[in-house]
């Protein structure tokens, strides 16, 4: 795709603000980019990596209709975002936190799949943890500079148990002790449906590729000491988080 002006300036900016690590100011509607061309400048930031997985993103009617959109967005995973414990949260310009559920695939999927081929297709389930990164000052900003920047994509947190079956109840996720955030797995939606939009938005799937299907609780900001996220069925994941 061939980028407007705006839209080589909206690149230009997240460019600069990670190569920075710095916050910027959204400059909300004034933008004249597309989404179509917000995803083609997440694709550009990310060029010639490969390709680990996909996060999703604005999962809900109302956050998607304060943002003046009808559908979900997401965010590319590349092998480097996936970290192990300790993270270092220095090297982020603004890090947030929020539990998730995640897949790994283990079978490819094309565009249009059925919600039977999706379902059919996940090797296994894993806790998760979403470590968000704005370049949008406090963030803030349109949908096209969210996409724009990887949705927000900042790292990934996989549990070390894989769960064999799609779990339901509540992910809870707690700072040095303390809960944070927590939200029932229901909020998220038919994850077979949300799959096969995916496949369909990128083209498809492929094979060993993991997928964060976004959070049913609101993130919370990152601080140094121990992440534990709590899900069905007692499943843990425990992270150190750490400054320089």
């Amino acid at each position: 795709m061939e980028l407007s002006a705006d839209a080589l300036a909206l690149l230009e900016e997240i460019r600069q603000a990670r190569a920075d690590r710095r916050a910027i100011a959204s400059r909300g509607g004034m933008r004249r980019v597309t989404l179509a061309e917000a995803y083609a400048i997440q694709s550009a930031l990310g060029e010639g990596l490969p390709v680990k997985g996909y996060k999703l993103g604005l999962l809900s009617p109302a956050k998607q209709a304060q943002m003046g959109i009808t559908e979900p967005v997401y965010g590319r995973i590349y092998s480097a975002m996936i970290h192990e414990s300790p993270v270092r949260l220095d090297r982020l310009i603004q890090p947030r936190v929020e539990p998730e559920l995640a897949a790994v695939l283990c079978a490819p999927l094309a565009p249009e799949c059925t919600p039977g081929a999706a379902a059919a297709a996940i090797g296994g389930w894993f806790l998760g943890v979403d470590i968000l990164d704005s370049v949008w000052n406090g963030y803030r900003f349109s949908a096209a500079e969210v996409v724009a920047d990887n949705s927000s994509g900042g790292g990934f947190l996989l549990g070390a148990r894989m769960i064999d079956c799609h779990p339901d109840g509540i992910l809870r996720l707690y700072l040095n002790g303390t809960l944070r955030a927590e939200g029932d797995l229901q909020t998220l939606g038919n994850v077979y449906e949300r799959l096969c939009w995916l496949a369909t938005m990128t083209g498809g799937l492929r094979e060993g590729q993991i997928i964060f299907f976004g959070s049913p609780a609101t993130a919370t900001p990152a601080e140094p000491g121990v992440l534990e996220v709590v899900g069905p069925d007692d499943d843990h994941l425990i992270a150190r988080l750490e400054v320089e």
